[in-house]
């Protein structure tokens, strides 16, 4: 079984990209699956506050659980066409103590997908983070790219995707990640 896990970059509830995470999960190929876990409760870095409290709990878990994962797959906002704030700070806390980035990030298969109310998807975003990663170590997966554009309208009420495009846009995007991932593992 491959185990991945999945993270939006977004803390609102009716996040659009965490509509797209949910939708990854659902069609996850069967020798597959996706774990959605949470950057929220994640507090700002503070280098004091690592000097004196240490890692918080939060951080340990979801640093513990990417680097026991075969792969990781980040849906992303876009924000003032950079990456979001409290998802960078989170993975800037993931990276704590440096001694653990090879742990957590080290030849780590990942993904990156996003979901944005305007025209161009989340490209932008997308781009950004390419160095973060890439400085992490992480092994990033250019074998497709999934930009929900106009997410508003392929989105639901009830949070769900409704466009029969984008969910098989969703569907080969995983499946490529995911036969990626395989490879990697063998």
């Amino acid at each position: 079984m491959i185990t991945l896990i999945g993270m939006s970059g977004s803390l609102r509830r009716a996040s659009l990209n965490s509509a797209l995470l949910r939708a990854a999960a659902a069609v996850m190929p069967s020798e597959a699956e996706l774990r959605i876990e949470s950057i929220a409760g994640i507090p700002l870095y503070d280098g004091d506050i690592e000097a004196e409290h240490g890692i918080p709990a939060a951080v340990s878990n979801l640093k513990d659980l990417i680097a026991a994962a075969d792969g990781l797959l980040l849906v992303t906002p876009e924000y003032n066409n950079s990456i979001p704030g409290v998802t960078k700070n989170a993975i800037d806390w993931l990276t704590r103590p440096a001694a653990d980035i090879p742990r957590v990030f080290g030849g780590k298969p990942v993904a990156i997908a996003g979901a944005s109310p305007g025209g161009f998807g989340t490209i932008l975003s997308q781009n950004a983070w390419l160095p973060v990663f890439r400085t992490v170590g992480a092994e990033l997966w250019s074998g497709g790219r999934l930009l929900v554009s106009r997410a508003t309208k392929v989105v639901d009420a009830n949070g769900n995707i409704s466009d029969q495009a984008t969910q098989e846009n969703i569907r080969n995007f995983v499946e490529g990640f995911v036969r990626y991932v395989r490879q990697k593992k063998t």
